[in-house]
């Protein structure tokens, strides 16, 4: 596998946005602006003490800096802003097609990254929080890292249509999840796995996920229904999507206040996200 492209500082802040939901982002460009364009524009003291002369250069250099950070930092958060909205749009449409799909021919049209991000939204609608690593393409290390109940699962993605996975790609998850102190792991594959690779994983904590089992998986996970549904019909419903990140949302009672003691729906990914759909 070739070596993955060192990145440009912007480019890493466009990465982290992309993870965040996207408003987020946005908050965080709005955020960085101001913050910046108010030191860009702020008088710096002059002075003629010569012991004071490297604090003003200092400053100058701050400023300088400022300026030029005012209009490529927001920027950057806005481009990874409208990646992570992308990204939970195909997502959900990846995960349409594979419950809508009758044969495994849908899971084998898919790029490898596309896989992957059906795979984490598998693991995210099951009730995981997933952090996309992007293992480094086709053929790449841990490409999920999920959490859940205080617990660390580090997951592989084998996007290969017509070829078994070996036992060489359970060894070496195995490693990483000793050396990462992770509970257990997955490995998810379109194809299929040898009997060596099913053998290797007896009492290890390794779950091997096939494409048939894959495909099983997410059609008995209940779709999502919008969130403009009519609370008459969302509230039989089994989850919504929120109005604010477009994630998952769970039912939920209120503890307090005036509403204390009703069901809503709130977003999954609280308190990173706020989102609620009212049920009445």
């Amino acid at each position: 596998m070739a070596r993955k492209r060192k990145q440009s500082p912007l480019e890493d802040l466009i990465d982290i946005a992309a993870m965040l939901p996207w408003w987020l982002g946005v908050l965080l460009a709005l955020i960085a602006y101001f913050v910046l364009h108010r030191y860009a524009t702020a008088e710096v003291a002059q002075t003629a003490t010569l012991g004071k002369m490297g604090e003003v250069m200092v400053s100058q250099i701050g400023k300088m800096l400022a300026m030029i950070g005012q209009y490529l930092i927001p920027p950057a958060f806005i481009i990874g802003a409208g990646i992570s909205a992308y990204g939970r749009q195909k997502r959900a449409a990846l995960f349409a097609d594979v419950q809508q799909g009758s044969s495994a021919a849908v899971l084998n049209g898919m790029s490898w990254r596309e896989f992957e991000m059906l795979v984490g939204e598998a693991f995210r609608r099951k009730g995981y929080a997933v952090v996309e690593t992007g293992g480094g393409g086709a053929d790449g290390g841990i490409d999920l890292v999920l959490s859940k109940d205080g617990e660390k699962f580090l997951v592989q993605c084998k996007q290969w249509k017509a070829y078994k996975v070996g036992v060489t790609t359970i060894r070496e998850l195995y490693g990483v999840m000793a050396a990462g102190g992770a509970a257990g792991g997955f490995v998810v594959t379109s194809g299929v796995f040898t009997q060596e690779v099913k053998s290797f994983a007896e009492g290890r904590n390794i779950t091997l996920i096939d494409g048939t089992e894959l495909t099983a998986m997410i059609k008995k996970i209940q779709p999502t229904v919008s969130a403009a549904t009519t609370p008459s019909t969302s509230k039989f419903s089994p989850s919504a999507i929120c109005p604010k990140c477009g994630g998952s949302m769970t039912k939920r009672t209120a503890k307090q206040g005036a509403n204390a003691g009703k069901m809503f729906w709130g977003c999954a990914s609280f308190p990173d996200c706020r989102g609620i759909v009212p049920i009445d």
